[in-house]
C-alpha cells in the first residue's frame, strides 16, 4: 500500500516536472540567436583610363573601404587615391590633372535601432585644388529614417573641427556637419548609394565645403563587381587660382573579400 502510493507520487512528480520544463526548453530551441560579432565586409577597387593618338591622357583610381555592422556598434573605414595627367603631343610636356589622397574613419553606437551617436574622421590631399592637407573631425547623432534589409536613409548632425593648409595659408576653424547616407539593394546583385555632407564654418558662413558621392554597383561574380559614380567637392573658398568645383566620374572593378 505505502509503496503503491510511493511509486505513483514518484510518477506523478516527474511527469509534472516534465511538463513544467517543457515549455522553456522549446522556448530556448525558438530563441533567436543574436550575432555579437558581425564580420567585416572589404573591398578593393581600381580603375584606370588611358588615351592615345591625338591625345595622350592617363587617369588611375584606387580606393579600399571596409565595414562591420553589428547590433550596438557600426565601424566604416576607407581610404582612396587618385593621379591625372595629360601629354602635350608637341611638347612632350606633361600636366597634372588629378592628384589626391583621401581616408576617413568613422564609429557609430546605437542608443536604439535607430538612433545612434557617431564620431567621424576625415583627412584629404589635392595637389591640383593646392590643398597640401585637410582634417576634419566630427562627432554628432544620427538617425536612421529607413533601415531594412534592401534599403536605409540616415541624417547626421553635429559640430566639427576643420585644421587645413590650402595654398600658403594655414587654417583652424569650427564647423557643423549636416550629412546623409543612402543605400538601397534592387537584388543580391545590384545596388545604388548616395552620401552627401554641409561643412560651413560656425562663425563665416561664406565658408563651406560640400562633398558629395552618388553611384551604382553590378555584381559580375561572387566576388567581382563593375561600380560607376560620381564625386563632386565643392569649396566656396578655394586656394588663389582654383576653381571652387571639382567633379570626378569614376568606373571601377571592385573585387569583395
Amino acid at each position: 500500500m505505502h509503496m503503491t502510493r510511493f511509486h505513483s507520487f514518484t510518477a506523478g512528480s516527474v511527469l509534472a516536472l516534465a511538463a513544467m520544463l517543457a515549455p522553456s526548453t522549446h522556448a530556448q530551441e525558438k530563441a533567436p540567436t543574436i550575432q555579437t560579432n558581425a564580420p567585416w565586409i572589404s573591398s578593393a577597387a581600381m580603375g584606370l583610363t588611358l588615351t592615345r593618338g591625338n591625345s595622350k591622357t592617363l587617369l588611375f583610381t584606387a580606393d579600399i573601404k571596409t565595414e562591420r555592422k553589428g547590433p550596438k556598434n557600426e565601424f566604416a573605414f576607407g581610404a582612396d587615391s587618385t593621379y591625372g595627367e595629360t601629354t602635350d603631343q608637341t611638347t612632350d610636356e606633361k600636366t597634372r590633372t588629378a592628384g589626391s589622397a583621401h581616408g576617413f574613419g568613422q564609429w557609430n553606437y546605437l542608443f536604439t535601432e535607430r538612433f545612434y551617436s557617431y564620431v567621424r574622421l576625415d583627412g584629404l590631399h589635392d595637389a591640383v585644388a593646392d590643398i597640401k592637407y585637410r582634417v576634419s573631425f566630427s562627432p554628432g547623432v544620427g538617425y536612421y529614417f529607413i533601415k531594412n534589409k534592401t534599403t536605409y536613409l540616415a541624417g547626421e548632425v553635429g559640430p566639427g573641427v576643420v585644421h587645413e593648409r590650402v595654398g600658403n595659408e594655414e587654417d583652424t576653424y569650427m564647423t557643423i556637419r549636416f550629412a546623409d547616407r543612402f543605400e538601397h539593394k534592387f537584388s543580391d546583385t545590384v545596388r545604388i548609394w548616395q552620401t552627401a555632407e554641409f561643412l560651413p564654418q560656425i562663425d563665416y558662413w561664406r565658408n563651406y565645403i560640400i562633398n558629395a558621392e552618388v553611384g551604382v554597383e553590378a555584381a559580375l561574380s561572387k566576388k567581382l563587381a563593375l561600380r560607376s559614380y560620381v564625386q563632386d567637392t565643392y569649396d566656396n573658398e578655394p586656394a588663389p587660382g582654383r576653381k571652387k568645383n571639382d567633379l570626378k566620374w569614376i568606373t571601377a572593378l571592385a573585387y569583395k573579400f
